[in-house]
């Protein structure tokens, strides 16, 4: 089908995609944008409502469906008034809900689900010619997304899905039953997305699975995850490889392994826990226990001193107890985390947990998260002091710092990701600055000492996107290079917020 983007007067019409959810969503929205602006259409400037809008849902955040529906309802006016605009719902509420979506937004002209993304501007041409709306919904992968058109976000930092959808049944996630069965990628097909990445100008690569450290499942190689790892320290030009986010019962040692002889792989971890309760991790259908997750960190610790650990916690799963509470409490203090992603366990319907008993009191639940919110706070800050006088190479990155342009900083990711505010200095999104740490705060470092600015071909290509020529030449300083990709999304319950990936 030949899809018309003209608008009434004869404008190229525009779009804008509102994505909502984990990484994976960002992923499939930078998708969503290129089918649509490789069947014509142009992102709408900001500001200006567009011809198309496009919604990307998340059905594991509290309240997903209030909050979509409510941002429907303030749009229909709008639509009204608009010959020609059309709205689209795709992602992870569109495939539970469905036609769910149409009859309570009956303005609303296409619904599509996650398995079925690239269907998008015919079903848009679809609704345009029959003037109704259009559902589809695929119960199965139709194709890996990674073949579709990608319009990315960031000229320096890209994620690459290295397999789509879950085989556990955490009895607290959705994920799996709208994401489907594992799928996984030949390691030749994400090597070559990576390579062609890097020759666009991208230093980093974040690799991107439900369950990432399961990659290999589909062609029989429990070790296919590592080597990966391995093989991306092979592609020239690549500076940092990141990861997220792995589960603590498929997590092996070749991983740590490579992770510590591999270069260019950071030495950063993202791995929930969710619980330090062993009780709650089995009622969670968690298929560890605390010992084991202490253990793996153990050994991280022990190959890579410096890693850098992150995690997510639910607090007041059903039946947790103030001892199970407690366990939670000592895990985290043993852990040493340099962040943590917690979250209020709240109801979500279709999983097995929505209908278990004890469900714990609201006013119970906010009490331990805020003990818990301390506590991780009190240990992110000390954490970060030990970064104090250090010397780190940092990827200057957009939008990671909220303030910069009152305070006149620039901002963005050492190594081992923690986010650190530069003094002003002379370098673009996707340069490297060598900085000397000044000062710690229990989220962020400073860095008022600026020892080098190193210009890199990501910088070029991000300032070429700019509508401005690069120049200059990259210098090199000597150091280790080592980014990471633009700011994350908002987190949501029950996955994880690095990786809301329902692990």
């Amino acid at each position: 089908m030949t899809v018309t983007t003209q608008g009434p007067e004869g404008a190229t019409r525009t779009y804008e995609v509102r994505t909502y959810g984990c990484q994976m969503n960002v992923h499939d929205s930078e998708r969503l944008s290129g089918l649509l602006e490789d069947a014509g259409y142009v992102r709408a400037p900001d500001g200006e409502t567009a011809d198309v809008v496009v919604f990307n849902t998340c059905a594991v955040r509290e309240n997903a469906d209030n909050r979509l529906y409510g941002n429907l309802g303030h749009l229909r006016p709008v639509k009204m008034a608009r010959e020609g605009m059309q709205i689209a719902v795709g992602g992870c509420l569109a495939q539970k809900d469905q036609g769910e979506i149409v009859r309570r937004a009956p303005w609303v002209d296409v619904v599509f689900g996650t398995h079925n993304i690239g269907s998008l501007p015919v079903l848009l041409e679809r609704a345009r010619i029959a003037e109704e709306a259009q559902v589809e919904i695929k119960e199965s992968l139709e194709t890996f997304p990674s073949t579709l058109p990608t319009k990315r976000e960031s000229a320096y930092a890209a994620w690459v899905a290295i397999s789509v959808g879950c085989n556990n049944t955490c009895t607290f996630c959705i994920v799996p039953s709208l994401r489907g069965k594992e799928k996984d990628r030949r390691p030749g097909d994400v090597l070559g997305e990576i390579r062609t990445l890097v020759d666009q100008g991208v230093l980093e690569v974040t690799l991107l699975g439900q369950n990432v450290n399961t990659y290999g499942v589909e062609f029989g190689d429990r070790l296919a995850f590592g080597k990966l790892l391995r093989a991306c320290g092979d592609v020239d030009g690549l500076e940092r490889v990141r990861f997220t986010s792995p589960h603590p019962a498929a997590f092996t040692d070749d991983v740590i392994a490579a992770m510590a002889e591999t270069p260019n792989v950071m030495h950063q971890l993202h791995m929930p826990l969710q619980s330090g309760s062993d009780r709650v991790l089995k009622a969670m259908r968690r298929s560890y226990r605390s010992d084991r997750y202490l253990g793996i960190i153990e050994r991280v610790r022990a190959a890579m001193p410096d890693a850098a650990i992150s995690t997510d916690i639910i607090v007041g799963f059903p039946g947790e107890t103030e001892e199970d509470f407690q366990q939670t409490l000592d895990v985290v203090r043993q852990s040493r985390f340099a962040n943590a992603f917690t979250f209020q366990y709240s109801i979500r319907p279709g999983t097995p947990a929505a209908t278990m008993d004890g469900q714990v009191p609201k006013e119970v639940v906010q009490e331990r998260y805020e003990r818990l919110v301390a506590l991780q706070e009190e240990i992110s800050w000390e954490e970060n002091k030990k970064q104090t006088g250090r010397t780190l190479e940092v990827l200057v990155a957009e939008g990671e710092g909220r303030k910069d342009d009152a305070t006149r900083r620039l901002s963005g990711r050492a190594a081992d990701s923690r986010l650190v505010h530069l003094a002003p200095v002379d370098a673009r999104p996707g340069d490297m600055v060598t900085v000397e740490v000044t000062y710690a705060a229990p989220h962020h470092l400073v860095a008022d000492k600026v020892l080098g600015v190193r210009r890199t071909r990501a910088g070029d290509a991000w300032e070429a996107r700019q509508g401005r020529p690069a120049t200059g030449n990259a210098v090199s300083l000597g150091m280790p290079t080592i980014g990471r990709p633009a700011a994350s999304p908002e987190a949501s319950d029950g996955c994880s917020v690095l990786s809301p990936l329902g692990n």
